[in-house]
């Protein structure tokens, strides 16, 4: 029997509630456990029958409690609830050994307390306990792991004194104040490094305040959640999300490798670069097979933390000889990322040979870093290597692992489709425009009619080149063809069909065709191109301009097939768009086409252009035809200027379509270099249209030409009177050479033929022929003209 309450009170364990109760069931001591066990403080028992407190027959209770010490009684809380205490009683003998008063201490379940306690020690997340002051109250096993030492060293602390001052641990201060002062739970999430290790970690944390039975809040508890496999997974996850959107936005190799660069930096390295074989960037097909020896690489993007890329010893665009034990040489030779770091052999041994590399590595204090090589494989070709690079310090000590090569191979992979993409595009960009600049006339022909400049640029977009040409086509009678069409779509199809519409337009223009007739004639052809070509009527779909300006009337006659109007600027510096039918696109058929004709000046400046032109930048076409007439109407002192000036006034930095442009000033022969004589339909005229013609050249100071023009002029006029008719004329042209027509009223064209031994006629065309340069037909308002042309004497 205990005889001292002092004794009862030591042998109570911390935390027991303790009742004092006389014989009487009078409470006369009342204990802080109690008072934090039932809600009842001191004053509101002490006086009163302990009976009270019970929920139920409080006689048979303390009956049971006398007898065996111990019992499981009702007791009936402050705000109301039942509850079930288990409690021991002992009685305090007074001088004479007789019970006075009875010790009845209630003991919270053993079992019950002891698994709280384990499960806080033995908790998988990290948990503390702060008073109000953010003290450290208690720290689980795993907290104290975290933080490195036991939990005696943090008991009481203030927790600034236990951390490093960083804004992490501001962050988390910030957090536990709050819920003093809110009474609320809060969420934080941090990435920091714990003390006790040295990789970064993402922590969710949730923190709650703590209460009494009387709901004061007397503490902040807290469970710290290493979410950091979640964290990683997410940042890999969008890295990919970011890759498959920002990698390939353009059909560029070098744009597409610096796009892998700058995305893997600095989320996944502190430097990365990417270089690749020289047949990738020029857009053929890389070797295939594995790589046994030293390869030659070229530098194509890299990218760093910081500015300057100081880490780079080889320049973009330079070209470095990789040897085969090198990281990169061994990624190309097996297909698969190789990672290394400082103090492996291979890695020292390939950055010891390398001077540059070895001085860079000097210079930076030859800090340790990881290194992963990667190779860029798209549809089973080795395109080139990415290089990753992370330094190594006391912050930030974590080495290339296994995740970060998982992630850098499907960053690589995607990158590398894009490369390959870009290259196969750049292979099919560059075959089509060669294919379309070798169909455009490499120099544009000095011609007597017209000085002439042009530019042809092709689109810099992912479409591919067009089908734009132009062409000056020299005609008979010093006459010229300025021609510009553009094919519907882009790509090798455009500029194979432009090729066979140009071929057909050279062919359309010998003969001679006026500028309606031949866009008709064309519109058949291209009809015919798609019905060869299995498509349904209209697919091929091209326009055309094509005018003819002669030099001796001035005149010029323009015809389009669906094509934008020509823009004249005159001498006086007036501009203005030639008014004229645009009639249908080549390909539609069945519609007739329109010819302007009209009187030039000489000196006047006639433009022609395709709509790439006038519809380059964010504004309709009659919006680009008033900036072209702005741009011609500047002064310029050469087609070249006027070129220049047109396509930097319209045109943006990069065009989304080809645009050509055709400028080309006119000529005017001066009187005195044309001859023209009618003549009746008379065979005596023959002689007389001789000797005008011999009495010509000798005011041309051309005598040495009068035997064959003599010749030429006898064979072309008696045809004319035999077979053509009246209205007959002879025309002789002095220019670059000697022309002589003859007109006559038949439509008739004249053609070569072999005559016989006996035949008395026949001859004269093939004489004609193997006297002048060349000679041809061509269609009148009236009949036709015969033409020869015969090269002046040089000196």
């Amino acid at each position: 029997m205990v005889t001292s309450p002092r004794d009862e009170a030591r042998a109570a364990t911390a935390g027991d509630a303790m009742a004092v109760v006389d014989t009487r069931g009078i409470v006369t001591g009342w204990s802080e456990g109690a008072r934090l066990l039932t809600g009842y403080t001191a004053e509101e028992v002490t006086g009163r029958p302990a009976a009270d407190l019970v929920d139920g027959d409080a006689g048979s209770a303390w009956r049971d409690l006398r007898r065996t010490g111990a019992a499981v009684m009702a007791v009936r809380h402050r705000d109301g609830r039942r509850t079930e205490l288990a409690l021991r009683i002992c009685a305090l003998a007074g001088a004479d050994g007789q019970p006075q008063e009875h010790v009845i201490t209630a003991t919270p379940d053993e079992q019950a307390r002891t698994l709280g306690e384990l499960v806080f020690r033995q908790a998988s997340v990290s948990m503390s306990v702060f008073d109000t002051q953010q003290r450290y109250l208690r720290m689980n096993d795993v907290a104290c792991q975290v933080m490195g030492r036991p939990e005696a060293e943090f008991l009481h602390r203030y927790f600034p004194d236990t951390v490093e001052d960083a804004e992490h641990s501001r962050g988390f201060l910030h957090h536990l104040k709050k819920v003093v002062d809110t009474g609320q739970p809060v969420h934080y999430e941090s990435w920091t490094r714990a003390p006790s290790g040295r990789r970064m970690h993402a922590w969710n944390i949730e923190m709650w305040p703590v209460r009494d039975d009387s709901g004061e809040l007397i503490g902040t508890a807290l469970a710290a959640l290493d979410s950091s496999e979640q964290h990683w997974a997410r940042q890999r996850l969008a890295m990919l999300n970011e890759a498959a959107a920002g990698i390939g936005t353009k059909l560029d190799v070098v744009h597409t490798a610096r796009e892998l660069a700058e995305l893997v930096v600095p989320r996944l390295a502190d430097f990365a670069s990417v270089d690749l074989l020289d047949s990738v960037i020029q857009g053929e097909e890389p070797a295939v097979g594995a790589v046994d020896s030293a390869v030659e690489l070229r530098r194509v993007a890299h990218h760093s933390l910081t500015t300057g890329v100081p880490e780079a010893v080889i320049h973009l665009g330079a070209v470095d000889v990789y040897p085969p034990q090198s990281p990169p040489a061994r990624a190309l030779a097996t297909g698969d990322p190789v990672v290394s770091r400082t103090g492996e052999g291979d890695l020292d041994a390939w950055l010891a040979r390398h001077d540059a590399r070895h001085a860079a590595l000097q210079d930076a204090g030859t800090a340790e870093f990881s290194l992963m090589a990667v190779p860029l494989v798209a549809r089973g070709t080795t395109l080139g290597v990415a290089v990753l690079v992370r330094t190594l310090t006391p912050e930030a000590p974590d080495a290339f692992d296994r995740d970060d090569v998982s992630l850098a191979q499907e960053l690589a992979s995607r990158a590398a489709v894009c490369v390959d993409n870009a290259r196969r595009y750049t292979r099919e960009r560059t075959t089509a425009l060669a294919l379309q600049r070798s169909l455009l006339p490499q120099v544009v022909t000095g011609q007597a009619a017209v000085e002439a400049a042009s530019r042809y640029l092709p689109a810099l977009s992912q479409a591919g080149v067009g089908g734009d040409w132009f062409d000056v086509i020299p005609l008979s009678g010093t006459r010229v063809a300025l021609v510009v069409g553009d094919v519907v779509g882009h790509g090798i199809h455009a500029s194979v069909t432009m090729g066979r519409l140009r071929t057909a337009v050279w062919t359309l223009a010998d003969v001679d065709l006026p500028p309606d007739e031949l866009l008709t004639h064309l519109d058949d052809l291209v009809g015919h191109l798609a019905g060869d070509e299995h498509q349904a009527a209209g697919e091929i779909a091209a326009t055309c301009l094509y005018a003819v300006y002669d030099p001796v009337s001035r005149r010029c006659t323009v015809a389009a097939a669906g094509h934008p109007p020509p823009v004249l600027r005159c001498p006086d510096g007036t501009v203005e768009v030639i008014e004229m039918s645009a009639g249908p696109m080549l390909g539609v058929g069945g519609l007739p086409f329109e010819a302007t004709e009209l009187e030039l000046p000489e000196g006047a400046i006639l433009a022609l252009y395709t709509d790439g032109l006038v519809e380059a930048r964010d504004f309709d076409v009659d919006a680009g035809t008033a900036e072209l007439c702005a741009a011609l109407a500047a002064p310029a002192d050469s087609l070249e200027d006027v070129c220049d000036t047109v396509l930097r006034s319209l045109l943006p930095d990069t065009p989304v379509d080809d645009v050509a442009l055709l400028v080309a000033r006119t000529r005017a022969l001066d009187a005195d270099q044309v001859a023209v004589w009618d003549l009746p339909a008379d065979p005596a005229q023959v002689g007389t249209a001789r000797q005008r013609a011999t009495e010509q050249l000798t005011r041309w100071g051309l005598d040495e030409t009068a035997f064959v023009t003599e010749l030429v002029v006898s064979e072309l006029v008696t045809n004319a009177i035999r077979y053509g008719g009246a209205p007959i004329q002879l025309r002789l042209i002095r220019d670059r050479t000697l022309i002589c027509e003859v007109s006559d009223a038949s439509s008739t064209s004249p053609h070569l033929r072999r005559a016989r031994i006996y035949d008395e006629g026949g001859r004269g065309l093939l004489l004609v022929a193997q006297l002048t340069e060349r000679w041809g037909t061509r269609p009148s308002g009236t009949g036709k003209t015969i033409w020869a042309e015969q090269a002046l004497p040089t000196g």
